[in-house]
């Protein structure tokens, strides 16, 4: 039990960090990208605004999913892994992830088609997130298919008891 309780304090850890440095990055780092495009390519700098409400959603939709992420972990903890709860939470985080690759495959063509140009960091950058969220989504799918599945096994055998 010991292991079990400390593998999920290490997760949840894990979880806190990562959305610490992921607020860190839009507090600090977003802004100063922007306007320093904005400065450095005047016939663009009409985008630094989409550019910043686009990146805020995302992270928006990313902050989401690390919640209930945290919640699904605690949910586990007080071993309830099997709950409406925990599918509603794999759902919220599979929608989440979902919405984040399309953000990121409307973004990807927005580069292509209106900006143009040699864009093959920004291209390889974008395929990496959108492999990284689908990878994400089908994992919480196969997750919430299989925590369905568990439910209603366990409803079967509590109503064969």
């Amino acid at each position: 039990m010991k292991t079990n309780s400390a593998a999920l304090l290490f997760l949840k850890a894990v979880l806190v960090l990562l959305a610490l440095l992921a607020l860190a990055f839009c507090l600090f780092a977003i802004p100063g990208m922007a306007s320093r495009d904005a400065a450095a390519h005047p016939e663009t700098a009409y985008l630094q605004y989409p550019f910043l409400l686009s990146a805020y959603l995302l992270f928006s939709l990313f902050f989401i999913a690390l919640y209930k992420t945290f919640k699904l972990l605690a949910f586990i903890g007080r071993n309830q892994p099997f709950s409406k709860e925990s599918i509603h939470a794999l759902k919220t985080i599979k929608y989440c992830a979902l919405a984040i690759a399309f953000c990121f495959i409307a973004g990807l063509a927005f580069l292509i088609f209106v900006i143009g140009g040699d864009i093959a960091g920004l291209f390889t950058l974008c395929m990496i997130c959108i492999v990284a969220s689908a990878a994400v989504c089908a994992f919480a799918a196969l997750l919430e298919k299989l925590t369905v599945q568990a439910i209603r096994l366990k409803e079967e055998n509590d109503l064969t008891v």
